[in-house]
């Protein structure tokens, strides 16, 4: 009799997968769906977790504050958060905020917010503040990779030397060659006759090597150091990674990346092996801005 119950039932298990509309998906980067919870084991292994995000997307965001707290809440005596959003020059005001001793709108005043600091990285330095975490702020002063633009890396020599702390030693490195980098200008097609446009991947290079600087500075054997960056900083285990493993080639990294698709029935080919892991959200979910 119950076999026949289940047959009965099966139809309307079947309709209820079909119109079933995840949120999101998580899969490894070959291609396998996988439960948040073997995430998170192999996080725990990791000396840096890189979370490439898409900066509006509120599911991924909503994913790495939820990766945060299980981290914590099985590791709370060993995190260490950073991220792309904030500025090494801003640290000190980031400081004050964690330790209680500025409020949010000052905080406004004093640092350089992305417009939706609130909605998507306000829950973060809030989850460090109210944990006694450190927070660091990785990325170059947007006003220095700008001048990376105009006139190369060159023009960075020219800089003070306290300012000079707040980017990577120079000189940077730089290996054109990198997909990530030779890419962005294939991706421009025919605005890449000028010397500017030739810059434009040195100015994304000179933030990912201040950005994995200053996390190989603040790294700690003891302690999960957990990245907040766009998926292109840190995809295809370039960006951040390619500079970070220059400094420490025994790094322990685990990646995790980002993809909007029509179809969240199947797994975005060309996202197989960027990254560790890949979380897959629908195109026309609602954006944060």
């Amino acid at each position: 009799m119950k076999y026949k119950i289940l047959l009965l039932a099966f139809p309307f298990l079947l309709m209820s997968f079909k119109t079933d509309k995840p949120a999101y998906r998580l899969f490894s980067g070959k291609g396998k769906e996988v439960k948040f919870k073997r995430l998170v084991k192999e996080a725990l292994e990791a000396d840096v977790i890189f979370f490439g995000e898409f900066h509006n997307n509120p599911i991924v965001h909503w994913l790495q504050i939820e990766l945060t707290t299980e981290l914590f809440r099985k590791h709370p005596d060993g995190l260490i958060l950073g991220a792309e959003m904030f500025e090494a020059d801003n640290q000190q005001a980031l400081n004050q905020y964690l330790a209680n001793g500025i409020n949010a709108d000052s905080l406004k005043k004093s640092a350089r917010l992305w417009p939706n600091f609130d909605t998507d990285y306000a829950p973060l330095l809030d989850f460090a503040r109210e944990n006694h975490l450190h927070f660091v702020a990785t990325n170059i002063p947007r006003r220095y990779a700008t001048m990376v633009f105009r006139h190369g890396f060159e023009v960075l020599d020219s800089l003070p030397e306290n300012e000079k702390a707040w980017i990577a030693p120079l000189p940077i490195a730089y290996d054109a060659n990198l997909s990530g980098y030779s890419n962005m200008l294939k991706n421009m097609g025919d605005m890449t006759h000028g010397r500017k446009m030739d810059n434009l991947p040195k100015a994304q290079a000179v933030k990912d090597a201040t950005m994995a600087w200053f996390i190989h500075q603040n790294l700690d054997p003891h302690k999960i150091f957990i990245h907040y960056n766009g998926a292109y900083h840190s995809d295809d285990y370039q960006g951040i990674i390619w500079y970070l493993k220059r400094l420490n080639p025994e790094v322990k990294i685990l990646t995790i990346s980002a993809a909007d698709t029509d179809d969240m029935a199947s797994f975005p080919n060309d996202k197989k092996n960027q990254a560790d892991f890949i979380v897959i959200t629908p195109t026309n979910m609602t954006k944060t801005h």
